[in-house]
């Protein structure tokens, strides 16, 4: 990793400071920051979504039966603890190292969330309804990416998803809803946002899994000018439901979520405004009451 990850980069007279992908924000960033998450709160309220929190921690045993060790094993953070019989050893003498030794820590049993979605799905485990289910969750998620860059790409970052569970059909409605929602709020702020679509950062290349979401897209990114996803469509189709069983009107449930990256919204927010975050803040108060 270079070795810029490793030293304080502060920016916007002192806004934020990032260190190995970890980001502090101060008063003016988390103000904007949580002045979007409100609007974005606010639409899936208006759509009927119940607001829920789920556990910091994601099982092992739960991520293997979502493929995520044969898709993301390069994007998890496991937690772990200190073996017990190395205890006495750290605690009379601490190392001066910087690391943790691998051969001290036991087997890593959870990890933490690499979108907000997951906790969700683990939750309808086994649940079944006849109508649609709208839930909307945030999250602090963490992805060990190959290098960081400003709030572009963290480590450590916070996530607002709407989740859509029901048919094929309420899924697609639930994505084109906010496809325009998205795109009339950024143009209100003055954002100009490029819908493409994405493919997922597989870490076995699979040539045809790519070739298929470009012929049949299950994830749109929207592109602020500089090339950073600060937001995304996600058609799920039933692969939640059937892994997890999880039902609708007698079928595996197909699945959808909306995504916005916050600490992405806050940089490219700072971009347009050349580092004015209070006129950013009144910019999305006034936006978000027109969205």
């Amino acid at each position: 990793m270079p070795d810029t990850d490793h030293v304080t980069i502060r920016e916007t007279g002192n806004s934020w400071s990032v260190r190995d992908g970890l980001v502090t924000l101060d008063e003016p960033a988390v103000v904007l920051k949580d002045a979007l998450d409100a609007v974005f709160t606010r639409w899936g309220t208006e759509t009927g979504a119940r607001q829920q929190s789920y556990p910091p921690l994601l099982r092992a045993d739960d991520l293997r039966t979502l493929d995520y060790f044969r898709n993301f094993p390069h994007l998890g953070s496991p937690v772990t603890r200190i073996r017990a019989d190395r205890l006495a050893d750290h605690a009379a003498a601490p190392s001066e190292a910087s690391a943790l030794p691998a051969a001290d820590l036991a087997d890593a049993t959870h990890l933490l969330p690499s979108a907000a979605c997951y906790g969700c799905f683990v939750h309808l485990t086994g649940t079944t309804a006849d109508t649609p289910v709208l839930i909307s969750t945030r999250a602090q998620c963490f992805r060990n990416e190959d290098h960081h860059d400003g709030l572009r790409r963290l480590w450590g970052f916070t996530m607002r998803e709407i989740v859509c569970v029901g048919s094929a059909e309420a899924v697609r409605a639930h994505l084109d809803r906010h496809r325009e929602r998205i795109l009339a709020f950024g143009a209100s702020l003055g954002l100009t946002l490029d819908r493409q679509p994405a493919t997922d950062p597989f870490f076995q290349k699979d040539g045809a899994r790519t070739v298929m979401q470009l012929l049949a897209p299950v994830k749109e990114e929207y592109l602020h000018t500089d090339g950073t996803a600060i937001a995304s469509t996600n058609n799920h189709r039933n692969f939640f439901g059937e892994r997890r069983a999880i039902g609708h009107a007698g079928r595996p449930a197909f699945t959808g979520c909306v995504a916005f990256g916050l600490e992405r919204w806050v940089h490219a927010l700072n971009e347009l405004f050349d580092g004015d975050l209070a006129a950013a803040h009144h910019a999305v108060r006034r936006a978000g009451e027109r969205a």
